[in-house]
């Protein structure tokens, strides 16, 4: 009874508190546990149905095993040995041996019409045209080469069973076909493999061919009438016939339902199963209810539990809250205090730091200027250099030009002595012209003297004394010109001469001018090199002052996250107090009532 007493004692959020977290467990084990329960409960059905599928293949073929393999025996021997009698005893003792055999018969490759024969068993049931080599039996099994061919089932109306006929083509040792030998088989049994196996009350068990027709149905009118889509409650969307039956083993789930299907063997046949998974679901409901249960007592212990442990501490909290709150009082004092403290330090701080922000501010204009001057230096040992390097190259081409100029006037002077030449070769050529000239008079006055057989003569002697006055007068012009060549020839040597003295006279300036820029790039290299460790010592007490002023910075962020962290003490503190102050209240009128 006390502890139902400590349970009514605690209030609503403290219910809550013990009971909702234990709810929410419950429920996520509860429906966990269902939802992988079903999970294992359709995979165990799914094993279940594909080892009654495997059951119901090997129940078809150990029954329909015997007769074929009788039917692959019996075919040897009628090839072996093609009597007619022998053949007919045969057909009888295998008739005999296999009650579920309706008939069993043989017809050779002629019809009767052309010599052949068709043999029936004594006790047969069926009775078939002489023509046998127009039957379906027999043509399908001459395609089938050798191998055993199953009719599709057909209804017998003398009996109104369900049969199929097993054929097989018979070939002698060269390979000529020598006949067709025939069982009907009652596919009774059929149904009887079916209703020897029971999954579940709402499981169905059915053997189809490959166009979905019933070959057995509870119901004996669906045989060969209906068809097993039409009725089933597969999705008809997702599983069509061809999807359906695809020759391969199928199990699956969908919803509520479960289904699969087999094919059997090397029949046209389909074993397919269906049924309903909450016929599996028994024992699992069970299992979760008793589950529920047990877990709905262990929710109820554990509150129980938790009440008692939250009422001991309740009865704690009256002791410790009055401790705290004394403790607090004097907490909140020593606070006030250390903030107090913590603000005058703050501002002392803070005055430094302006401080040292202004000379860590002077110092990085200082340091920028330092900087600017460096770099004018450098831009001045820059361009002095590259001076220093264009008057290398002038001087370089002024040398060059009085070399130039020196050949120049040396090529001149050759041309001159050249001119001489050529005028000792006019003064030849025009006293060659004179003795020619006088020759021609003389050739004219031997002529005149000859009469008219000098006449052709004197006319020639006239005509190169011509010539030679032409020459004469050519060979003047040309000493006029050289004349004039060589006066201009004398001008143009002494121009050069006075250009080459002061080409040389520009080079010997440029030298002196190079000397003065050298000296004055070494002077701006050491100025810059100057400015540049005044830079550095500049940024080394730049660096200094900036370290100085972060170290501030921080001891005044402490300071204010000191004071910021007394003032949270004391808030804290005041909150501490009303706290424990309600906590006591609480505790009290507990006690009261």
């Amino acid at each position: 009874m006390k502890i139902i007493k400590n349970l009514f004692s605690l209030s609503s959020k403290q219910f809550l508190v013990l009971i909702l977290p234990l709810v929410i467990v419950a429920m996520f084990t509860c429906v966990s546990f269902s939802i992988i329960s079903n999970r294992s409960i359709q995979t165990s059905v799914l094993q279940l149905v594909d080892s009654v599928n495997e059951k119901l293949e090997d129940e078809v073929l150990l029954t329909f095993e015997p007769v074929t393999k009788s039917l692959d025996m019996l075919s040897t021997a009628i090839k072996n040995d093609q009597d007619r009698r022998g053949i007919s005893n045969l057909v009888n003792a295998m008739e005999e041996n296999f009650p579920q055999c309706r008939a069993v018969y043989y017809g050779t490759a002629e019809g009767s019409t052309n010599g052949g024969y068709f043999i029936i068993g004594d006790n047969s049931q069926a009775a078939y045209d002489s023509d046998h080599i127009e039957q379906d039996w027999f043509v399908n099994a001459k395609d089938y080469m050798g191998e055993i061919y199953m009719s599709a089932p057909y209804i017998s109306q003398d009996s109104g069973e369900l049969f199929s006929t097993f054929s097989k083509a018979i070939y002698d040792d060269n390979d000529d076909f020598i006949g067709v030998l025939a069982v009907d088989m009652s596919l009774t049994s059929l149904m009887e493999i079916v209703e020897g196996i029971n999954l579940s009350v709402n499981t169905v068990i059915n053997f189809v061919d490959e166009n979905g027709v019933y070959l057995t149905n509870s119901d004996p009118s669906a045989v060969l009438s209906r068809n097993y889509i039409d009725e089933t409650k597969i999705d008809k969307s997702k599983y069509n016939m061809s999807i359906y039956f695809d020759n391969s083993t199928q199990e699956f789930v969908q919803g509520k339902y479960f289904f699969a299907v087999r094919k059997i063997g090397l029949t046209p046949w389909f074993a397919v199963i269906e049924g309903e998974i909450a016929d599996f679901n028994g024992s699992i409901k069970s299992s979760t209810r008793i589950i529920m249960i047990v877990v709905a007592i262990l929710i109820l212990a554990c509150v129980l539990i938790n009440a008692t442990t939250q009422s001991k501490t309740n009865e704690k909290e009256k002791s410790v809250s009055s401790k705290i709150f004394s403790e607090m009082q004097n907490l909140i004092v020593a606070a006030k205090e250390n903030a107090a403290t913590a603000q005058d330090q703050s501002a002392a701080v803070k005055e430094i730091v302006a401080t040292m922000e202004d000379n860590t501010s002077l110092s990085e204009s200082i340091s920028k200027k330092i900087v600017d001057v460096a770099s004018v230096a450098k831009n001045t040992s820059g361009d002095v250099v590259e001076g220093v390097t264009y008057l290398e190259q002038n001087v370089n081409q002024l040398t060059e030009i009085a070399e130039a100029n020196q050949k120049t006037i040396e090529g001149i002077k050759s041309l001159g002595d050249k001119i001489e030449n050529i005028w000792d070769i006019v003064t030849l050529i025009n006293s060659v012209a004179d003795q020619a000239k006088i020759i021609a008079f003389n050739a004219e006055l031997e002529a005149s003297s000859a009469g008219e057989a000098g006449r052709n003569f004197h006319i020639v002697a006239t005509e190169i004394r011509r010539l030679a006055d032409g020459i004469i007068d050519g060979t003047k012009e040309i000493k006029s010109k050289i004349t004039e060549i060589q006066q201009s020839s004398d001008t143009l040597i002494i121009a050069s001469e006075n250009g080459t003295e002061k080409i040389q006279n520009g080079v010997e300036n440029a030298k002196s001018l190079e000397e003065r820029f050298t000296s004055i790039k070494n002077a701006s290299e050491v100025t810059a090199g100057s400015a540049g460790e005044i830079t550095t010592i500049i940024q080394q007490q730049a660096m200094a002052s900036e370290q100085i002023l972060i170290t501030l910075k921080q001891i005044a962020a402490g300071v204010e996250n000191f004071s910021s962290a007394t003032e949270n003490i004391s808030q804290a503190s005041q909150n501490l107090k009303m706290i424990a102050g309600e906590l006591t209240k609480k505790n009290n009128g507990g006690e009261d009532e």
